[in-house]
C-alpha cells in the first residue's frame, strides 16, 4: 500500500472534482506562476490515490508544468459502484482517461504508476492523439511478480467474505514492523486515520477487478512500439512487483527513455520525489512536444 507523506495538498494544489462526459473524477491540479509548458495527467496505482503524486506538484510546477492528479473510478474520492466489477473492466478504465483528457482541454503527458501504467497503456493503445508522450512509473509489460500474484489473490479472497474494514484490520494484522513503523512521516499527519480512511472509501469491485487485471495482464509492448509516441520507463532501484531487469528489458523493446531513481523503490514519487520530478520534466523538456503557452 502506497504511503504519500501527506494528505494534504500543498499551497498552489487546488483540489475539485473534474467534470467529464464519464462522470466526475476527483483531482489535485497545480498550475505553475507564469506560462506552462503542458500538462501531465497522473494516474495512481493499486490501492493508491492522487495523493501519492503529492510531492511531485511543487517541484513540477517549478519546472514550468502543470500536473492533474486523478482518483479513478472507485479509488478513494471518486465514485464508482461497489458491487459491479464490469465497470472497471480495462477498456472502461481506458476510456475513462480519455474522458479525462477531454475535460482537460489540451493534449497531455500521460503518466501511470503501476496499475496505472497498464491503464494508461491500455488508453494509449485506444487512441494515441490526446497525448504528447507516456510515462511508465514501475509499471512492467504484463502480469505482476509471482509472490505479488500471491497477495493480490489473498486479498481477492478476502474481499469475498469480509467487509472493507475487517480487511483493514488483517492487513494491518499483516504488516512487518518497517511497514507499520510511521517514523519520518509528516508529524502533523495522522497517518493511519488518512490511509484507513482511503481504504474505506475504495470500491471492493474495483480492487477486485483490478486487482484480477494485475495477475492476468498480457505482454502488450509490441502494440505499444508500434504507437509513434515518445515513451519513458522510471523506477527505482529496487521493486518486488516487476523487477528493474524486466523494466530494462520493456524500456529496450519500447526504444524508451529510461531512468532509475537511487534511493528508490516501487513509489518513486513518494521515495525520492525531488529526483523523480527532474526526471520527468527533463523528460517532457526532450520530447519536443509540449504546446506554445
Amino acid at each position: 500500500m502506497s504511503r504519500p507523506y501527506t494528505f494534504v495538498p500543498p499551497a498552489g494544489v487546488r483540489a475539485y472534482r473534474l467534470s467529464t462526459a464519464r462522470g466526475e473524477f476527483a483531482v489535485l491540479d497545480a498550475v505553475p506562476d507564469g506560462g506552462s509548458k503542458g500538462t501531465a495527467l497522473l494516474l495512481p496505482g493499486f490501492t493508491g490515490s492522487k495523493e501519492d503524486f503529492i510531492a511531485l506538484h511543487a517541484p513540477l510546477a517549478a519546472a514550468g508544468y502543470r500536473t492533474v492528479a486523478v482518483d479513478g473510478r472507485g479509488q478513494f474520492e471518486s465514485e464508482g459502484p461497489r458491487d459491479d466489477e464490469t465497470a472497471y473492466a480495462q477498456g472502461e478504465l481506458a476510456q475513462d482517461v480519455l474522458a479525462q483528457v477531454a475535460a482537460v482541454g489540451e493534449p497531455v503527458h500521460l503518466l501511470g504508476h503501476s496499475l496505472g501504467g497498464q491503464i494508461a497503456r491500455a488508453a494509449v493503445l485506444v487512441d494515441p492523439s490526446p497525448f504528447l508522450s507516456l510515462t511508465l512509473m514501475a509499471s512492467g509489460p504484463a502480469q505482476i511478480s509471482t509472490p505479488q500474484q500471491q497477495r493480490v489473490k489473498l486479498l481477492r479472497d478476502a474481499l469475498a467474505v469480509m467487509s472493507m474494514a475487517e480487511v483493514w484490520d488483517a492487513i494491518r494484522a499483516m504488516e512487518s514492523p518497517e511497514e507499520t513503523d510511521t517514523g519520518g512521516l509528516d508529524a502533523g499527519l495522522d497517518d493511519l486515520a488518512d490511509l484507513r480512511r482511503r481504504w474505506l472509501a475504495n470500491s471492493p469491485a474495483q480492487l477486485v477487478a483490478t486487482g484480477r487485471q494485475l495477475c492476468e495482464e498480457p505482454d502488450r509492448v509490441a502494440e505499444l512500439a508500434a504507437v509513434p509516441l515518445p515513451k519513458h520507463v522510471i523506477s527505482g532501484e529496487r521493486d518486488d512487483t516487476w523487477s528493474v531487469s524486466l523494466l530494462d528489458g520493456m524500456a529496450l523493446r519500447l526504444d524508451a527513455h529510461r531512468t532509475v531513481v537511487e534511493g528508490a523503490e516501487h513509489s518513486p514519487n513518494a521515495d525520492q520525489p525531488l529526483e523523480t520530478a527532474h526526471a520527468l520534466a527533463g523528460f517532457w523538456d526532450s520530447t519536443g512536444t509540449n504546446p506554445a503557452p
